[in-house]
């Protein structure tokens, strides 16, 4: 479980096929990563991933196809990936409760500066419209988010300088692709509605 406080910035230094999946070879920079073992969960853009090796500054990952299959951002070499370790028990919740499955992915239509700020503005997938509520949290590339509007299957964010600056948001623009996490609640709401329907 994760917070969606994006911890550090890293980079895909190798994505090595596998027989059905790639992988990662993620470069952490100076992060503190010695508390970090194997089998231990990181968030990568959003992603929930295990450590199956630590060197160095370097952490490794297999992603399997049907995360490549959800998700964006983890494809190429290259690549810049919001990080964050897994929560511990007595660990502050400075966004909300994150689990690293990636619903969906959406499409960036707008980033542009409004003051001192930035709107973005994201198109989701129309099966996660339902679930994305004006001044509900959703997980954006692993970042804990407010929603300030929705209009159909678009929302819009307002995203602080210090949000766009320790981030990789900041390399948005209209076309992207961005990982989306509905929130974990509405995930259960719906489950129990359609079960108490399916009792009927």
């Amino acid at each position: 479980m994760f917070s969606g406080i994006v911890a550090t910035t890293g980079r895909i230094v190798e994505a090595a096929p596998l027989q059905d999946g790639l992988r990662l070879t993620v470069d952490t920079g100076a992060w503190d990563i010695a508390d970090v073992a194997l089998g231990d969960s990181i968030a990568c853009n959003g992603v929930c991933l295990t450590v199956i090796e630590r060197a160095g500054s370097t952490l490794k990952f297999d992603v399997s196809r049907e995360s490549l299959n959800w998700t964006t951002g983890l494809e190429k070499a290259g690549g810049e990936l919001n990080l964050e370790k897994a929560m511990q028990l007595t660990d502050r919740i400075g966004g909300h409760l994150v689990s690293g499955h990636v619903d969906g992915v959406g499409e960036v239509l707008k980033f542009e500066p409004v003051g001192e700020s930035h709107e973005l503005v994201i198109r989701s997938p129309r099966e996660l419209a339902g679930y994305i509520a004006r001044k509900g949290s959703i997980t954006v590339n692993g970042v804990s988010l407010t929603v300030n509007w929705v209009q159909g299957t678009d929302f819009s964010i307002n995203l602080i300088p210090h949000t766009v600056q320790v981030t990789t948001l900041k390399q948005l623009q209209a076309g992207s692709r961005v990982n989306l996490e509905i929130d974990l609640i509405a995930r259960y709401v719906e489950r129990m509605l359609a079960w108490k329907k399916e009792e009927q």
